[in-house]
């Protein structure tokens, strides 16, 4: 898969954290593709509004947001087959045991907890790139 064919899907409900992390996915890769989302509720409609070959090629998404947490939008994209063979990470301030149990048993394929400091958040934008680029 060619790096203009990155194609992510962030769902946090906080703005600076989106924006963060934008900016550094797009400084790795400028021509990758983002679709940003406050809630789980629009991420999952926006979903099921595309056509498969308009899907994300990483879906990433904070654990506590309103409507419809991280894990429950999971465990909703595990019923649809579509969704099967795209990366979903769950990205969250949590380090909670039963959180993250909870998320890997939903589907997610890693539970990172948000990084707090640029060269960490530098790390995490290089491994979501790499997710992104993989053929699925």
């Amino acid at each position: 898969m060619s790096p203009s064919n990155i194609k992510i899907l962030m769902a946090d409900d906080d703005p600076e954290d989106l924006e963060l992390m934008e900016e550094h996915i797009l400084s790795l890769e400028p021509t990758a593709k983002l679709d940003k989302f406050m809630d789980g509720l629009s991420a999952y409609k926006y979903l099921h509004t595309r056509p498969d070959n308009e899907l994300p090629t990483l879906i990433v998404l904070d654990y506590n947001m309103p409507g419809l947490n991280g894990s429950q939008l999971l465990s909703s994209l595990n019923t649809a087959e579509r969704y099967a063979s795209i990366p979903k990470i769950i990205l969250s301030s949590s380090n909670t045991a039963k959180f993250i149990e909870e998320c890997l048993k939903n589907g997610a394929t890693e539970y990172i907890v948000k990084p707090d400091s640029m060269k960490e958040l530098q790390g995490l934008a290089k491994k979501l790139v790499s997710l992104a680029a993989q053929k699925h």
